[in-house]
């Protein structure tokens, strides 16, 4: 795994709110990755994630569109909480070190962890962010986003809008049918210059949770498979979104509450 980054590679992130790490896996760890997440989402049956009853392709209650939004990847959480060969992956400390790096948190917790895959023809992913959907607001928050196929511009890779992580705020317009939803709450983004992010099985890209992102469409016959993770700095309290929180555990929080549950958000590194 190469997870040691250079101060170079920092302040691209911290200017940008993004970075792509070339051949982050080797070539055996990568088969680890794939095995591991094929293995979990089997086991899974089409249930989106613990805690919840929505299946693959219902209507979460979180996106707006549902059926266009099924359309656009299929989206399988926290599988290190069902799976023990995801959960060694993801629990992995030299990764809680490199988010913690790059965002400049001193400790990292998994928020939750996802499968994202695009089907053959898959819909494009529109402009969104990533934190306002959760149940904390921390402009550290951060992902990973591992390729475990080629991601290219045929097939939906990432988009990203450099350092709009700057001037963004939580307010949320969900992920919709319309690629530009997003320049509604951030007009002075509409003109701005989006950078793609191909990427070769095996690579990964980080970026901010507030850096407007999106995907493009799959324009081919083949799936377009990424695992990827979402990163809770720690001390952060519960701000009243449910997002992927289970039933039993939001019935005993409160907002302002610490959200240090080890079972549901484990600390992965601390400086």
């Amino acid at each position: 795994m190469k997870c040691e980054l250079t101060t170079e590679q920092i302040q691209f992130f911290q200017s940008n709110g993004f970075i792509v790490i070339e051949d982050f896996l080797s070539t055996e760890e990568l088969t680890q990755w794939r095995e591991a997440v094929t293995e979990a989402i089997e086991e899974r049956n089409g249930l989106k994630m613990p805690g919840k009853d929505a299946k693959v392709g219902m209507d979460d209650g979180i996106n707006k569109d549902s059926e266009y939004f099924s359309k656009v990847f299929d989206q399988l959480l926290n599988l290190w909480q069902t799976n023990d060969k995801v959960k060694e992956i993801m629990l992995d400390e030299r990764i809680g070190k490199m988010a913690a790096q790059l965002s400049g948190a001193d400790g990292i917790r998994i928020w939750h962890d996802q499968a994202l895959f695009k089907r053959p023809w898959a819909n494009p992913t529109s402009w969104h962010l990533d934190t306002p959907f959760w149940s904390f607001s921390d402009r550290k928050a951060l992902s990973i986003w591992v390729a475990l196929d080629d991601a290219t511009l045929e097939n939906g890779c990432l988009y990203f809008i450099p350092a709009s992580f700057k001037e963004t705020t939580y307010e949320n317009k969900g992920i919709g049918k319309n690629m530009d939803g997003i320049f509604q709450a951030y007009p002075q983004f509409a003109r701005a210059v989006s950078v793609a992010a191909p990427m070769k099985a095996g690579s990964c890209s980080f970026h901010n949770g507030l850096t407007i992102h999106g995907a493009g469409a799959n324009m081919t016959s083949g799936y377009r498979r990424a695992m990827t993770c979402a990163y809770m700095p720690d001390g952060n309290t519960f701000n009243g979104e449910p997002n992927i929180l289970p039933d039993t555990y939001l019935k005993i929080l409160k907002v302002g509450d610490l959200l240090n549950n080890e079972e549901q958000n484990p600390l992965i590194y601390k400086a």
